[in-house]
């Protein structure tokens, strides 16, 4: 008898919380958090890029997880590559910040990330899908895929990519960024 009464309480815990779940409009955003977005914000459109996309950038590199050093080198939340953080300090006039701020401060991360996007779109002519894949496998050798016609640079072509890493990578960004737009009315 109180083993029954343990299961009925459970249940009406378990359909209780699933009601709530499901009757709260932006339940999904549980599962899919954005942080830093005042960074986000800030940086997106000082720079005039799509904040989903930094978001999906951020989600795909870190997961939202500040100080991150890859195995090759890249620093912080956006895994900005430090030739490519001093490149953008000189080349954005950005102030000068040690790498260790590139690899620690959110904010910096981001501004950086963002400018970077942003040089990106001017390249390929606000291409999000082709933006990604040179965010990940740089601009040259993206270039080189499209001038050579190894990949259109469209998203029905992704597969057309010659490295798995980027091709991947490419796919995630566009799915997160999907669920982003989906769950979140506005950045």
């Amino acid at each position: 008898m109180n083993i029954l009464r343990k299961k009925r309480v459970l249940l009406i815990l378990f359909v209780g919380f699933v009601l709530i779940l499901f009757l709260n409009s932006n339940w999904m955003s549980w599962f899919y958090p954005i942080q830093y977005k005042d960074e986000i914000r800030q940086y997106s459109q000082t720079y005039e890029v799509d904040p989903f996309l930094v978001a999906s950038i951020i989600r795909v590199e870190t997961n939202f997880k500040t100080s991150k050093q890859s195995h090759k080198g890249a620093l912080g939340l956006m895994q900005i590559m430090p030739n490519t953080a001093n490149w953008i300090m000189d080349s954005a006039q950005i102030q000068k910040v040690p790498l260790d701020s590139v690899k620690h401060e959110p904010g910096t991360n981001i501004e950086l990330g963002t400018w970077y996007l942003h040089n990106l779109s001017m390249k390929f002519q606000d291409n999000p899908v082709v933006i990604v894949a040179a965010y990940n496998a740089g601009p040259g050798k993206v270039k080189e895929w499209l001038d050579q016609g190894v990949w259109d640079g469209k998203e029905e072509s992704i597969k057309q990519i010659p490295f798995g890493e980027t091709r991947h990578y490419v796919q995630r960004v566009i799915y997160y960024y999907r669920q982003y737009t989906k769950i979140y009315n506005e950045f």
